[in-house]
C-alpha cells in the first residue's frame, strides 16, 4: 500500500508535519512498515480542502486531529481485505 501525504506550503500549514509524524508512529505501531510506502509530494493541486494525501491513488483530505480514525478505517480496514 502506497500514502502519499502534501507537503507543499498550504498542506503544511494545515497540519501535514503531523499528519505524516502520526502516520509514521502508527505504521510502526502496527508493524506495517514492510507492507506501507508513505512518501511526500509538493502539492496535489487541491489547496482548498485540508491536507491532501492519497492511499493507493484515491485523494483524501485529512485534517491532523483525524489522523488515527484515517488510519483506522482507510488503511488498517483496507490492509484486512486484502
Amino acid at each position: 500500500m502506497k500514502i502519499t501525504v502534501c507537503i507543499g506550503s498550504s498542506c503544511h500549514l494545515k497540519g501535514s508535519r503531523q499528519i505524516v509524524e502520526k502516520l509514521q508512529s502508527l505504521i510502526a505501531q502496527n508493524d506495517l512498515k514492510d507492507r506501507i510506502e508513505l512518501s511526500g509530494v509538493f502539492c496535489m493541486g487541491n489547496c482548498t480542502n485540508g491536507v491532501c494525501l492519497t492511499v493507493d491513488d484515491k485523494i483524501y483530505s485529512l485534517k491532523p486531529e483525524d489522523t488515527e480514525e484515517f488510519f483506522q478505517n482507510e488503511v488498517l480496514g483496507k490492509m484486512e481485505q486484502k
